[in-house]
């Protein structure tokens, strides 16, 4: 999706114009692919804007950092402020929002200089990540040639920038295929999960998602997924999903902060029951009331700009 350009980016504490917003082109990180970075969306409530989950992301930001021995040089709580400051002078109810730590211009060299962190936060409308006609009818799926990362390989728990380009393979095969996206494998032929998203089963009404020891990325959304489940009283499963087990499933759909919640309509040219199930549905409805403040039990996930 073709990025539009908004008036400020956050670097390393100061506000810059948006062309302004540049780096050397020797910076370690384009290079190596040294970095980590975080995926937030800001929705419009009827109190104005509001960012989701921003703190458990600013969190989740810090473990990646720490994971690829990378410190941090603001905090948490400065962070937070400067997403709502950001958010707030570029004037967006709605938006997608993006902080990365990469490693600053001055030295070269696969072991990088770990000591001279910098950090940039841009915000951009961004509407549907897999298009509308995903959301409404639900998308195509393939299972990609191409191995997910495992624990011994890239750290799947952490949301590094170079790791992506395993996602990007996948991703870019499916679309060339014809697909909306791909699910990736693990090395024991179980189902990881999309090039940037999570997977759900539903079957006989039991919710099933693969474990994080699976070389997932623990999805935020996914966690949501699983918490309202639990709430409204579903039996829910965290376990290793065998490839061809999405293939006859009840409903299938995948989570993420740019997909949010997105139903699988097939995998592999098969149906997976109506595209759109009574589950899906259920927990969709209940994520997109909440993500707009319309359910106080989850406002706590809510950081008022």
């Amino acid at each position: 999706m073709p990025l539009t350009p908004t008036p400020y980016i956050w670097m390393d504490g100061e506000l810059v114009p948006w062309d302004d917003a540049t780096v050397h082109v020797l910076t370690p990180s384009l290079h190596y692919g040294w970095g980590v970075y975080e995926g937030i969306r800001a929705y419009a409530t009827e109190t104005g804007s509001a960012v989701f989950r921003l703190r458990d992301h600013v969190s989740r930001l810090r473990d990646s950092a720490r994971v690829y021995l990378m410190e941090l040089s603001w905090t948490d709580e400065e962070l937070v402020e400067a997403v709502r400051e950001l958010v707030r002078v570029n004037g967006h109810d709605s938006c997608y929002i993006r902080p990365i730590a990469y490693l600053g211009y001055g030295e070269m060299g696969v072991a990088p200089q770990l000591d001279a962190v910098r950090m940039s936060i841009a915000v951009w409308p961004w509407g549907s990540y897999l298009g509308d006609t995903a959301e409404s009818e639900g998308c195509r799926l393939i299972v990609s040639n191409w191995q997910r990362n495992s624990n011994q390989t890239v750290p799947p728990l952490a949301k590094a920038t170079g790791a992506y380009v395993n996602s990007a393979l996948a991703k870019v095969g499916a679309q060339r295929a014809g697909y909306d996206d791909a699910l990736m494998l693990t090395a024991n032929g179980h189902i990881a999960e999309a090039s940037a998203a999570n997977l759900f089963l539903v079957r006989d009404g039991e919710l099933i998602t693969p474990p994080v020891s699976d070389g997932i990325l623990p999805g935020l959304t996914r966690d949501c997924a699983l918490t309202f489940a639990r709430d409204l009283g579903l039996k829910v499963t965290e376990r290793s999903v065998p490839r061809s087990e999405v293939y006859i499933a009840d409903e299938a759909f995948l989570t993420g902060t740019a997909a949010e919640i997105v139903p699988v309509a097939s995998v592999d040219e098969r149906r997976v029951g109506s595209g759109v199930g009574t589950v899906t549905k259920q927990l969709r409805d209940l994520f997109h009331e909440v993500v707009r403040g319309r359910d106080e039990r989850y406002a706590h996930w809510l950081e008022r700009v």
